[in-house]
Parts: structure tokens; C-alpha cells; sequence
């Protein structure tokens, strides 16, 4: 398995397609922001994109990024639009991306990443722990967790 930057990618079209055949609905909003050309500004001018690709298919990705749907922008960077493909679920997948992201956050200055979720018991098994309860950009309350980058 190999990690790939989205917006390195000379295949950005063809992972788009991928990203595409995603269930979820934040999955779509996802490819609104690239269809857009909105990701940066939504996210930050330094956000990326991480895919987790097995040879021609996308098994999981996530997002590192200076915003996401918390309002506090005190916090960054964020993991957000955190998906693994059924198929690949249960592999611990996202650990790999996760690992990617901290590596990234690390090289950038960051002790800490955040990450905003209604999962309980999800996230803590990757080393989050919870921070707190924050309004979204929505209006709605949801928890967020951190993590170190060591």
C-alpha cells in the first residue's frame, strides 16, 4: 500500500473518480470543495488530501488541515474527512494515514493534531484522547480529541 498526496498527483482526475464512489455524505461534500476549487479556501492554503491506495484502488483518505468544522481556529492542524472503504475496514488502515499525518504536522512545527467526531471509542484506539465539546460551523455541538505528533 502506498500514500498519496491528492494534489501531488499527476492521476488527480482518475482518484477523483475513486473519491467519488464514496458513500458518505461528507465524502461528497469532499469532491464539491476539489469540483469547486474550494478545498483551500475552506480548508487552509496548506491542507492536504492523503490517500491510502492499493495499486489502482482507494482503500481510505483523510485530510490534514488548518480548519475544519470546529469554529475555534486556535486549534490546527485537524484530521478531518476520515473514510475507509468497506472492504478495508477493520485492517486498521486509517493508521497508516494517521501516522502520515502526524509525520507531516511534526515537520510543520505542530505538537498536536485535533480531530472533530461523534464516535466514542473510535479515534482512542489510535491514540486521541478527549478534549473537549466545541460548536461547528453548522451551529451544532460535536466532541473533537487530540493527539501528539511524536
Amino acid at each position: 500500500m502506498e500514500i498519496i498526496s491528492f494534489f501531488d498527483s499527476p492521476d488527480r482526475e482518475y482518484w477523483l473518480s475513486k473519491l467519488r464512489q464514496c458513500d458518505w455524505r461528507a465524502g461528497a461534500f469532499l469532491c464539491e470543495l476539489i469540483d469547486g476549487d474550494k478545498f483551500f479556501e475552506t480548508l487552509g492554503n496548506t491542507s492536504k488530501l492523503l490517500l491510502l491506495t492499493d495499486g489502482d484502488r482507494l482503500v481510505s483518505f483523510c485530510t490534514l488541515s488548518a480548519r475544519d468544522e470546529i469554529q475555534d481556529t486556535e486549534l490546527t492542524p485537524w484530521i478531518g474527512f476520515v473514510y475507509t472503504f468497506p472492504e478495508y475496514r477493520g485492517h486498521r488502515c486509517f493508521g497508516r494515514l494517521l501516522n502520515e499525518a502526524k509525520r507531516l504536522a511534526a515537520e510543520a512545527g505542530f505538537e498536536k493534531i485535533y480531530l472533530s467526531t461523534d464516535h466514542i471509542g473510535l479515534y482512542e484506539k489510535y491514540g486521541f484522547e478527549f478534549a473537549g465539546t466545541a460548536v461547528t460551523v453548522y451551529g451544532d455541538r460535536t466532541r473533537y480529541y487530540t493527539a501528539g505528533t511524536e
